[in-house]
């Protein structure tokens, strides 16, 4: 069962309202006839895990009422505005693996061209997410001092488990700023020692880098033991594996090698076992994907209670269209939108017998490798249509078919489908500590390429469902194979979708310039649609052009001022 669905929780409080410009912090005065000052919200313990959830809550709801409406983030678009929508956007978007056929209001086109600006719209989505989410988190640390516990008659009986609760809480803000990091590299900063109100001073990518390492370093003791939180909340596995990416990145964003780091948390993931690869990949992507071992942060998505236009009802609808139904069990049957295809270059990280659909085989079981899920009935692989300027048709790129919202039993939750999904949106899964590992180890930490060899097979394995998880083809590698290219396009392959490509490929040294896909660099007309090298100021985002109207002690990132 799902146990922490996030609206059944904050269904009893509605934080303020927060609006752009990040300074304004947390306001706790109420807005509307629903919303409770904080003294009425902090006066329970389940006061304070309602305010935990919206924490929580605030990574995959766009607001407090489905479907978009009553948003968080005054004055932005309630639809574009949930943090995993936005997050795919900048990570996905920008990248080789997939193209947006939508509208071009939001800036999508600036995604597509990699020629985006301070004022392109869908870059401050997830600016303004993340900075919301960190005022969330700053305002329940300053309401959950053992002083605010003892003055509400809650500190005995709460002793027990707020510092699990305030270690998730920082946890997140430490996931808020490492992203903050990632994305935008300087920024803002606020913590729950300023006074609410107050116009921040920006820090460098340096210090919002060492706060969140040193946030985590600091609570990964003080988190719940691996396994033993609810569902949806997150345990130490979760701050080991955040340790591993932040340090797998650490020399790109801060100049400073950490891969023996990165290597070591990577490594006790693997070795704690309580996340365990799941038997099918397939099956982390399904309705029923809150019984997946294999996911050690999920972000909970209901049809029922989290209905909005992100999360993994967004995943779904984008990169699928209505007519698909007709060919395969969607779980939604035909409500969806079709806005996103694959680019080329993603299809191709596969073997050609591997990358069209069999509809006498809609699952791929017959496929050496399982992962290669795309629908290609009536489509063509190029995004592109030769000598003619970029056109919003869906039929030009294969669909992603890998989030389904059916069951394992390959069926409907109900006849004819949901209208929401219910798959949990995979924050951070096991997979990916394998593939951090063998990648730390060929960049110089301390263990064998053996070791780095096996956990990429047993990734492979995974894939092709040989070895322990079945006796169809092997997908293994050679040693002589193992390279950091073949890591990379390894990443490709087993993560497409889950929003870290961008940052895959910065790290590697391939995002700006020496390798290519289609439409980066491209104007839009018929020319350069097979790709070119951009500059290199495209590895940060811009400050979004709003955010100077509310703070003046911003700079903006170089190049883009």
């Amino acid at each position: 069962m799902k146990r922490f669905n996030y609206l059944p929780f904050i269904a009893v409080i509605l934080l303020s309202t927060f609006t752009t410009g990040c300074f304004k912090d947390l306001d706790t005065l109420p807005l509307n006839d629903r919303q409770l000052i904080s003294e009425q919200v902090y006066a329970t313990e389940q006061g304070y895990l309602a305010v935990l959830a919206k924490i929580y809550g605030s990574l995959i709801l766009n607001g407090q009422d489905g479907p978009d409406r009553d948003g968080d983030l005054g004055g932005l678009d309630v639809g574009y505005s949930g943090y995993t929508r936005a997050i795919f956007y900048l990570q996905e978007c920008s990248t080789d693996e997939v193209a947006l056929h939508a509208g071009s209001s939001q800036g999508s086109r600036d995604f597509l061209f990699v020629n985006w600006n301070p004022s392109t719209p869908i870059l401050q989505y997830a600016y303004y997410r993340l900075y919301m989410t960190i005022a969330y988190c700053n305002e329940f640390l300053r309401e959950s001092t053992d002083e605010k516990l003892q003055a509400r008659g809650l500190l005995d009986q709460m002793r027990s488990n707020i510092e699990y609760y305030r270690s998730e809480a920082r946890f997140i803000r430490a996931y808020s700023y490492s992203m903050i990091c990632d994305l935008y590299g300087s920024g803002p900063f606020i913590d729950e020692s300023m006074p609410v109100g107050v116009i921040p001073q920006q820090r460098s990518r340096a210090e919002i880098y060492n706060f969140a390492v040193n946030e985590l370093e600091e609570i990964k003791d003080k988190l719940k033991l691996p396994g033993t939180n609810d569902y949806g909340r997150v345990d130490q596995v979760a701050s080991w594996f955040l340790l591993a990416r932040i340090y797998l990145n650490s020399e790109t964003w801060v100049g400073q090698p950490e891969y023996q780091k990165a290597y070591e948390y990577a490594s006790m993931i693997i070795n704690n076992g309580q996340y365990p690869l799941a038997s099918d990949w397939r099956h982390i992507f399904l309705a029923d994907n809150n019984t997946c071992k294999e996911i050690i942060w999920p972000l909970v998505q209901d049809g029922e209670y989290t209905i909005n236009s992100a999360g993994t009802n967004f995943l779904m609808k984008a990169l699928n269209n209505g007519r698909m139904s007709n060919f395969y069990v969607t779980g939604i049957g035909a409500r969806s939108w079709g806005s996103a295809r694959a680019k080329t270059q993603l299809v191709e990280k596969f073997s050609p017998s591997d990358q069209t659909f069999d509809i006498e085989d809609t699952w791929g079981d017959k496929k050496a490798d399982k992962r290669a899920q795309f629908f290609t009935e009536g489509h063509t692989k190029e995004t592109w249509r030769s000598n003619q300027p970029f056109i919003n048709d869906f039929t030009n790129g294969y669909a992603i078919i890998k989030w389904r919202n059916v069951n394992k039993n390959r069926e409907d939750l109900v006849p004819g489908g949901t209208t929401y999904s219910y798959i949990d949106y995979p924050m951070f899964r096991t997979a990916d500590a394998y593939l951090m590992a063998a990648e730390a180890i060929l960049r110089g930490a301390d263990g064998s390429r053996a070791v780095a060899l096996e956990y990429v097979n047993e990734i492979r394995d995974r894939a092709y469902l040989s070895g322990s998880y079945g006796n169809d083809k092997s997908g293994r590698i050679s040693d002589a194979e193992l390279t950091l290219d073949f890591i990379l396009d390894e990443r490709a392959r087993e993560l497409y979708t889950e929003s870290v490509r961008r940052t895959d490929l910065i790290r590697f040294n391939k995002f700006t310039k020496g390798y290519n896909w289609d439409w980066k660099g491209s104007d839009g007309t018929a020319n350069n649609f097979l790709g070119r090298d951009v500059d290199d100021k495209f590895k940060l985002f811009p400050i979004p052009d709003n955010e100077f109207t509310v703070n003046p002690n911003l700079t903006q990132n170089p190049d883009f001022r």
